[in-house]
């Protein structure tokens, strides 16, 4: 049942609509409402269960026309929540968590968090409020292939580093049996043991036989994931081809590139309202960094770290291979411009002409 708290004269008054506040919690949500005047009219927690997102908007509505509801955390565990009222036609707005000054100054607790969502959405702050990401489309179920097979190539690369690792303390015999191979012969040579003869029990005590043992499990276990990748590439190359085969006609613009910016601009790119907030998305929009008698600028260290590291790669990748790129890079050598600033002017061309690609697929601008 919920828990609520609210004013009765203000909700009495409260024609002309009413927006909402959601603080979300793994097991609670804690909403409030405030009246177009700014007045709170209450508040209310609600577990966080599709039953208990009814329940949220049904009370909600019970205080006038809604309008707009601001949601914490629409990409964790506000997204259902945010998804429910969508699907009711309600306007879901992204609010930032508040500022930890005022926290300071006023206490924490999830009431005055919800309530303060609710009038970050009513004076319309555009340091706390955006669009949220659409998460019913096809690019929220690529987001979801791609988080699996980050985690897969993560455990290879440990299993990788594990296999050098023994080599490198494995008694002689093993090691100069392996020395010289190359990794894959290595994984391949390590993978064809015979399991029953490493683990018979007269030889079990043995650190040769105990390492080559190791090196089979990790072996296998290699084999496994590079099957896994290669699987989880083939849906999410399919996606990619599905949602925007344009970007992939971007020169150095692969599967993998294409696949995490989309995701970064989520199923609706067109609430990057230009191509600089998608550039400040990806963190590669220019900042000064100027001082005394040099004026430079240097890229954002903020934004989305992957869909950054996804643009240097298509910088690298053109950098090689495509003689536009390599052009530029030239001209502005000439001109005085270090490799790294090159680099940092690419990446926020390519932005541009990513965003142009993601928004109208059937146009896109020449950059370098």
């Amino acid at each position: 049942m919920a828990m609520t708290t609210m004013t009765q004269s203000a909700m009495d008054d409260s024609g002309g609509g009413v927006v909402g506040g959601v603080d979300t919690h793994r097991d609670t949500h804690t909403a409030a409402v405030l009246d177009a005047r700014g007045r709170l009219l209450g508040t209310a927690e609600f577990p966080a269960t599709q039953d208990g997102y009814a329940r949220v908007l049904a009370w909600l509505r019970g205080f006038g026309p809604l309008s707009r509801v601001g949601v914490e955390g629409t990409g964790a565990y506000g997204a259902g929540l945010a998804r429910s009222l969508a699907g009711h036609g309600i306007t879901v707005l992204e609010v930032a968590r508040p500022d930890r000054r005022a926290r300071r100054v006023r206490g924490k607790s999830d009431p005055f968090d919800a309530e303060n969502a609710a009038r970050a959405v009513l004076s319309q702050d555009g340091t706390r409020v955006s669009t949220p990401k659409d998460r019913a489309g096809a690019t929220e179920a690529l987001r979801a292939v791609r988080v699996a097979r980050r985690s897969a190539v993560a455990a290879r690369a440990i299993v990788l580093n594990q296999i050098h690792t023994l080599l490198v303390t494995a008694p002689e015999p093993l090691r100069s049996q392996l020395r010289g191979l190359a990794p894959a012969r290595v994984i391949a040579v390590c993978a064809g043991e015979d399991p029953a003869q490493l683990t018979d029990p007269a030889h079990i005590g043995d650190p040769a036989t105990a390492t080559r043992l190791a090196l089979y499990h990790l072996a296998r276990r290699h084999h496994h994931l590079c099957g896994e990748i290669t699987a989880l590439d083939q849906v999410a190359t399919a996606l990619v081809e599905r949602i925007n085969p344009a970007l992939l006609q971007l020169p150095g613009v692969g599967p993998d590139c294409a696949g995490q910016l989309l995701v970064t601009a989520g199923d609706n790119p067109d609430r990057l309202h230009s191509e600089a907030a998608f550039a400040h998305l990806c963190g590669v929009a220019p900042i000064p960094a100027s001082s005394g008698h040099t004026h430079r600028h240097r890229l954002n260290r903020g934004g989305d770290r992957q869909a950054n590291a996804a643009l240097y790669r298509i910088t690298l990748s053109r950098l090689r291979w495509d003689p536009r790129t390599r052009d530029y890079q030239q001209r502005r050598t000439h001109q005085g411009l270090t490799n790294k600033d090159i680099i940092r002017c690419l990446k926020r061309y390519i932005a541009r002409e990513i965003y142009n690609t993601l928004t109208n697929p059937t146009t896109s601008t020449n950059t370098p």
